[in-house]
């Protein structure tokens, strides 16, 4: 059972409902810059108009090679250097950029990895840096994700497509009797603005549209689910999209290497060599992210920003979370580390809250320890299945009611379901949750916030991992000045030789609660 304890007022001090009302407005500026979309968005431009499939960059023909001639060992804390050259499926080169490659440097028998970056040299050629960060074989990877033909596929999605999904609206009235319409960001999307329902999110400014129901009134919204996937494509568009040329390893251009350790010194002494790793720190918010982040060794992630910690026992998370409330809100990736603490930590009890399992909220309590974790998702836009509209809390909302503290722990994970939506919306929701971060801070500095960034996995109009670079980019934008920590589960996510996936496996999503308490409890 919940109880929920009421209390009364007399009459003429019953409070009326809050009215619609601007979130912050004294801290909702962005970072300078951060407006400035064009800047932040920029990609090459693929000239022509695309209507050659073979004139499109190919997986099959485009190759790479070692920029230097090839070396007997290389050493440790060094860097590998590859020039890559785009050629269409006809083996022709490529005179522009735009494509979407993306390297690794593999260590299979020591289950290690780290991504590498790709420069686009805007005339077919892109350079790859992979950084040597562990003694012993080594093996380049590089995958096309996208052909540049492709991206301006997407590309002209996002900005001219008002979105490609729509979402349902349920309305109840007395007597149980429902209606159902389309929702979504834009009333345009449901018919004529004059026919449409308003909803005005009192705490961000946000406003959501549905289409208004035949018999009933607005305020009868009981309900939301996702509605339809659009078809915004046509035929040629689809055959750049296509499984056969999406997300492609490339032919081996380069045999595995071997990376020298110095006077047998482990590895932990070996990286200390390279001259571009600071010394260690502990892990606190602020930290300016290097590139890459860090890499896997023997399936651990190790930071290369601050000395991160491996959490392997239950004890150790008890430990470190002892006296702690943790407040996830986000899309399920986010519910994952709830999931994986739940599952981990026996002593982490789930409480049931008759709720919606995939929206929450979900809470689970050691009350020996004062832990308290919960997870929920943030409001509409959201892709899921029918779930009560009074439970789609706005983050600014949960934010605002958050007294913060050294004991508060607040993590967010906002992206995978904006991909959807020209970013304009994003920024939109971007704005608010930052406002209101900058608030909780404002008022408890000691508060711990986590921003985890958007992690790979989708591959089509809906939700490509050129869209989740974009959403990145923003995420990072926003809370650049802002003392918050950062998850990259980007990095994480693409730096071992495993499928992508949007909800990634057991071993990553360890990895990133490992940082994430490393956060927590710095030594």
């Amino acid at each position: 059972r919940i109880f929920y304890i009421g209390v009364s007022w007399p009459e003429r001090a019953v409070p009326l409902p809050p009215g619609p009302r601007p979130a912050h407005k004294s801290s909702g500026s962005l970072p300078q810059g951060f407006s400035g979309l064009t800047h932040l968005l920029h990609w090459p431009l693929t000239p022509g108009d695309g209507g050659d499939l073979l004139a499109s960059t190919s997986p099959q023909t485009s190759t790479y090679h070692l920029r230097s001639p090839a070396q007997t060992s290389y050493t440790l804390g060094g860097y590998l250097e590859a020039i890559l050259i785009a050629r269409d499926h006809q083996g022709r080169p490529k005179a522009h950029g735009g494509d979407l490659f993306r390297a690794q440097l593999l260590g299979p028998d020591l289950k290690a990895g780290v991504p590498g970056d790709v420069t686009d040299l805007e005339n077919g050629t892109y350079l790859l840096t992979l950084p040597l960060l562990w003694a012993g074989q080594a093996q380049v990877q590089v995958r096309l994700i996208h052909s540049s033909e492709a991206v301006r596929v997407l590309r002209g999605i996002w900005r001219d497509q008002w979105a490609t999904v729509d979402f349902t609206g349920y309305f109840r009235g007395p007597t149980g009797y429902e209606e159902t319409v389309t929702c979504n960001v834009n009333p345009l999307l449901i018919g004529e603005e004059e026919g449409t329902c308003h909803y005005r999110d009192e705490d961000s400014g946000e406003l959501w549209f549905c289409a208004r129901p035949p018999t009933l009134p607005c305020d009868s919204l009981v309900g939301h689910s996702s509605g339809r996937y659009w078809n915004v494509t046509t035929p040629h568009e689809e055959a750049l999209l296509a499984r056969n040329v999406t997300n492609k390893t490339l032919p081996q251009g380069i045999p595995p290497i071997w990376v020298a350790q110095e006077n047998n010194r482990s590895l932990g002494e070996a990286m200390a060599l390279a001259s571009f790793l600071s010394p260690p720190q502990p892990c606190h918010p602020g930290i300016p992210a290097p590139r890459p982040s860090g890499f896997y060794h023997q399936n651990v992630w190790h930071s290369l920003s601050c000395s991160s910690r491996s959490f392997s026992t239950a004890d150790s998370i008890l430990r470190c979370l002892a006296g702690r409330v943790v407040h996830m809100m986000g899309d399920s990736t986010l519910r994952q580390w709830w999931e994986y603490l739940r599952d981990t930590v026996p002593a982490l009890k789930p409480v049931d809250l008759h709720a919606t399992y995939h929206t929450g909220p979900l809470m689970a309590v050691d009350t020996t320890r004062a832990i308290v974790l919960q997870w929920r998702t943030h409001s509409w836009p959201l892709r899921s299945l029918r779930t009560p509209v009074a439970a789609l809390h706005s983050v600014v909302r949960e934010l605002g009611g958050l007294a913060g503290g050294p004991h508060t722990v607040v993590v967010l994970s906002l992206g995978a379901h904006f991909t959807t939506f020209p970013p304009s919306v994003f920024v939109q929701r971007l704005a608010g949750v930052r406002a209101a971060v900058a608030a909780l801070l404002a008022r408890e500095p000691d508060t711990l916030v986590v921003i985890k960034l958007a992690n790979t996995g989708y591959k089509s109009v809906y939700g490509s991992d050129w869209f989740t670079l974009q959403v990145n980019r923003l995420l990072r934008a926003a809370f650049v000045d802002l003392r918050v920590a950062f998850v990259d589960a980007w990095e994480m996510t693409s730096s071992l030789a495993l499928p992508d996936s949007i909800h990634p496996g057991r071993c990553v999503v360890r990895n990133e609660v490992d940082l994430l308490l490393s956060h927590v409890c710095p030594t």
